[in-house]
């Protein structure tokens, strides 16, 4: 098993499949550019990166430049998290939330 990166990572709809099956657990945030709620969240996740508690590889998908995740996972706002556990899409977090609030989400995925 890969040790996850303890920073987000900048993922394409091409690399996302890769990258969900190398680790167990994977939050890809989906964001754009001009979403002041995308990058008011963007702190807390590389606050839970640095972290790793729990362990888990923290993905930024940009949905502007890469729309087909977007439009596969009927993602309709952001941002939105997807978590995936073992390659499986299992749970969805949309809007910019809490750290703590996400930590509980991942743990009940770890």
């Amino acid at each position: 098993m890969a040790e996850v990166p303890r920073a987000p990572v900048v993922v394409t709809d091409q690399g996302l499949p890769e990258l969900v099956a190398k680790y167990p657990l994977v939050l890809v945030d989906c964001w754009a550019v001009w979403c002041a709620p995308c990058r008011a969240l963007s702190p807390t996740l590389e606050v839970l990166a640095k972290e790793a508690n729990p362990p888990v590889a923290i993905a930024k998908l940009n949905v502007d430049e890469h729309p087909r995740t977007a439009q596969e996972f009927g993602i309709m706002s952001i941002p939105t998290m997807l978590i995936f556990k073992n390659g499986k899409l299992v749970d969805r977090l949309v809007g910019a939330m809490p750290k703590e609030s996400i930590r509980r989400t991942l743990l009940k995925h770890a």
